[in-house]
């Protein structure tokens, strides 16, 4: 069966089709939301409720981009809103008025695995952590990444560029043997 005409049997409200349609995307889509939540029981409950929105709101599918990138925005989108509500204060940076100076420099050093580099970044403040894995590990772009958190690209901009400074300094610190 064709994902067009799956997604069209879920819009006419088709369980089975809804269940082969999660079937098909639920590991996948589970490891974005732990990749955001690193806990096994939000990121199912994350999961469950992204799903749930997916299929209340598969009429606004349209297609335009594949059916799985439009459900990992809703399970980015829904962890992000789960880390919020566990946060009971959030203090926003006015970041946006701060001068923007480009780099796209991401090289590491070759001896560094991709798994330090995903351990330091876990260790990056929320902030500057959720652009710089929004960016590095999901692919997505500033304008998509402001989009997505809600914040000005600039503001975006600036906290990928701290976030990757305070990276690389993560893993020159580990390169030395100085990290824990």
């Amino acid at each position: 069966m064709f994902q067009i005409d799956l997604i069209e049997r879920c819009k006419a409200n088709d369980r089975r089709a809804q269940l082969k349609l999660y079937k098909q995307y639920c590991d996948g889509m589970y490891c974005v939301a732990m990749r955001f939540l690193k806990n096994e029981d939000d990121a199912e409950d994350v999961l469950q409720e992204s799903f749930i929105k997916a299929f209340q709101k598969i009429e606004q599918f349209k297609g335009e981009v594949t059916f799985g990138a439009w459900l990992k925005r809703i399970v980015i989108n829904k962890s992000l809103d789960h880390i919020k509500s566990k946060k009971e204060k959030y203090l926003e940076l006015q970041e946006s008025t701060l001068h923007i100076v480009e780099d796209d420099d991401w090289q590491v050093e070759e001896s560094i695995s991709v798994e330090v580099v995903k351990k330091a970044m876990e260790e990056l403040p929320d902030k500057y952590r959720f652009v710089v894995q929004l960016f590095l590990v999901e692919g997505y772009d500033h304008s998509e990444i402001s989009e997505i958190l809600k914040l000005e690209q600039t503001t975006c901009r600036t906290r990928l560029l701290r976030g990757k400074a305070q990276l690389k300094e993560l893993l020159k610190s580990k390169s030395y043997g100085t990290g824990s």
